[in-house]
């Protein structure tokens, strides 16, 4: 009788560890779907850029060029991607804010570090260019800023600013994601070292002037928050607290 217990404890531990196994297989292959697409992509032609940014489940795409200094549009929204297709829900876009809340679905693959996929409008192959893998990679909202000398909790609300990181690239984008409006946005390249987080801008929705400049930060992760103070693009002196978005 002992042996049959402890066989048959053995049995159900068996068809546990057996379940236990199937199910995170069937999820992993779309969770390794996402993951796969993390860090930056670029595509060019000409002068012209595009720039596909994943971290945290949350991509964005920006087409512009830096040469001449024009930014032409940006969306962006959580994403997955699982059996060759990327399902985005859009949450801003700069030309069209009626696509806010819709989900879209494109097709992709990658080999050898090229994205072929029709997310740009067209099928175009991408280039990684880093592979999402840095302290800061993910996704940012700011949670609390200085004014007039006090800390103040800014709550997540539907108008909001976001700041996504790859491990050289980032883009924030100030938006509202119940009434579609499109405040502006803004990325480039950084870097991140020896508590200094500088920026340098490739594209600016709202001033065009900004290109080419660089702003330096004191910067640290502290509590798993990102806290970063300077001066602003304007001049202004800063003191924020960012976290990742959690929903």
């Amino acid at each position: 009788m002992k042996y049959l217990t402890q066989h048959a404890t053995g049995a159900v531990i068996l068809s546990f560890l057996l379940i236990g196994f199937a199910v995170p297989a069937s999820f992993s292959n779309g969770y390794a779907g996402t993951t796969m697409l993390n860090g930056a992509w670029q595509s060019a032609e000409g002068s012209i850029e595009q720039s596909l940014l994943v971290a945290d489940g949350y991509g964005m795409l920006t087409k512009y060029d830096k040469t001449n200094k024009k930014f032409f549009h940006s969306f962006g929204g959580p994403l997955t991607a699982k059996d060759g297709k990327i399902s985005l829900k859009v949450e801003f876009n700069s030309d069209d804010k009626t696509q806010v809340g819709k989900t879209l679905q494109y097709d992709f693959s990658i080999s050898n570090n090229i994205l072929t996929s029709n997310i740009g409008g067209t099928k175009m192959q991408w280039q990684r260019t880093d592979d999402g893998k840095s302290d800061l990679a993910g996704n940012w909202r700011i949670t609390q800023r200085k004014q007039d000398g006090k800390m103040g909790e800014l709550p997540l609300r539907a108008r909001r600013t976001l700041k996504l990181l790859t491990a050289t690239r980032f883009q924030w984008a100030a938006i509202n994601i119940e009434t579609g409006e499109f405040s502006g946005t803004g990325g480039g390249t950084y870097t991140f070292a020896d508590g200094k987080y500088t920026e340098h801008i490739e594209f600016f929705s709202r001033d065009n002037t900004r290109v080419g400049a660089s702003l330096s930060f004191d910067g640290k992760i502290e509590n798993g928050n990102w806290i970063h103070s300077g001066l602003s693009s304007r001049g202004d002196p800063i003191y924020e607290i960012w976290s990742r978005m959690k929903e």
